[in-house]
């Protein structure tokens, strides 16, 4: 399902991926301020944490490959963020929140967490097939567990 992803054991990686995950927490869960403090507390530099940020993540003990979160921008036109949901739902995806701004400059973003324990595909053929949708701007996965 996931072909571009491997499970690989901490013990065989450098700390600096662990770290960014740890930042990442503390900025998720607002024990900081910002990125900048987040860094600081964990030890390593702001560009590493920008490195790896989009490609490390952390699976939850039970629910390996069943979450995931994607980012959008959509334009603003009638109907297009109802097409994304079709075709989610016709991949037996399972949306479990919609989060979407204002429109500005004629675009929104939209954030959607995902249920995608019994997705057809893979997660990467579905942002594919995301992009090719009409009025769709980009699609980036955010995170996955």
């Amino acid at each position: 399902m996931l072909k571009k992803y491997l499970i690989v054991s901490k013990k065989i990686l450098p700390d600096v991926y662990e770290k960014v995950i740890d930042a990442r927490n503390l900025i998720n869960n607002g024990s900081v301020k910002g990125i900048t403090d987040a860094v600081k507390t964990v030890g390593i530099s702001r560009s590493t944490y920008y490195k790896y940020k989009d490609y490390v993540f952390s699976p939850s003990e039970n629910s390996i490959g069943r979450k995931a979160v994607v980012s959008m921008m959509l334009k603003h036109e009638k109907g297009i963020l109802s097409s994304v949901l079709n075709y989610m739902s016709s991949e037996n995806v399972n949306i479990l929140t919609i989060n979407q701004s204002i429109p500005i400059n004629g675009k929104a973003s939209v954030n959607l967490s995902l249920d995608i324990s019994d997705m057809s595909r893979s997660i990467d053929d579905v942002i594919a097939e995301l992009k090719k949708v009409k009025g769709v701007s980009s699609v980036k996965l955010l995170s996955i567990e």
